[in-house]
């Protein structure tokens, strides 16, 4: 069983959702798995539900309550220590719990502000384990991490509650 490398991108809601979707069904096929968000304030809803499916396993780190953009470069250089703790132990997780599924939620938007180690990133993909299905998620891929993904799939919006001043709903967009 060969793993492939996954990412969902594009404007549109739904690439978390895309990427918890796939978690549950490989869960429910009695697979490991681990999810590991980055850039976000660990209070998603969905967290609250994956943390009651034994076979997945969450690795958090301390929350981001700030968008990249809004935040100072102390915040960056704080967020960013985070980030590379995270990659490293979600790679250290997936491997321990013998993983099919690593899910790395928003790993793009990190590597696009240089939040995490860059070549780490790139070196754990060309040299993941075999069988294990990597799930990267975010806005405008760099060309080097589409190049080693074998699926790139678009989320994209024609219309959304939030460009109409409707903000964020818990149970449905966070």
């Amino acid at each position: 069983m060969s793993g492939l490398i996954h990412i969902y991108t594009g404007e549109g809601k739904g690439k978390t959702t895309a990427a918890i979707g796939l978690a549950v069904r490989c869960a429910g096929s009695g697979e490991q798995v681990v999810f590991c968000q980055f850039l976000k304030d660990n209070q998603s809803s969905e967290l609250a539900i994956l943390r009651q499916i034994p076979e997945i396993t969450l690795v958090q780190g301390e929350p981001n309550h700030v968008f990249y953009k809004n935040m100072t470069d102390a915040q960056k250089a704080a967020a960013a220590l985070v980030c590379r703790e995270l990659l490293e132990r979600a790679i250290t997780a997936a491997a321990a719990r013998n993983a099919r599924l690593l899910v790395l939620d928003e790993a793009v938007a990190a590597y696009n502000h240089q939040m995490l180690d860059g070549e780490r990133l790139l070196a754990f993909l060309r040299e993941k384990p075999a069988e294990l299905e990597v799930v990267l998620t975010g806005r405008n891929p760099a060309p080097e991490l589409i190049a080693l993904a074998d699926y790139v799939s678009e989320v994209k919006k024609l219309k959304h509650p939030f460009d109409r001043g409707i903000p964020a709903r818990r149970g449905i967009e966070k």
